[in-house]
């Protein structure tokens, strides 16, 4: 029976730190824009890269730039 009250300590205790990571989170506004993230990856690429192009998500200018070098050395499609 001890035991059993100690899991039920421990858990409460894990449920209010998580508690507390996440209003800490909110408060430092982490939250703030999370769709930014998926597209951190791809920053360095196109800062060196081809300038973006209008309606292109900035994902889509690697593809973009391949299309073009394919384009432009002549090769059939």
């Amino acid at each position: 029976m001890e035991l059993t009250w100690i899991a039920v300590l421990a858990s409460l205790l894990m449920a209010a730190a998580a508690a507390c990571v996440f209003v800490f989170a909110v408060k430092k506004d982490y939250f703030r824009n999370i769709e930014d993230a998926k597209y951190q990856v791809f920053w360095s690429d196109l800062e060196d890269g081809p300038r973006p192009k209008a309606g292109l998500p900035p994902v889509a200018l690697p593809l973009v730039a391949a299309q073009e070098k394919h384009h432009e050395s002549g090769s059939p499609t």
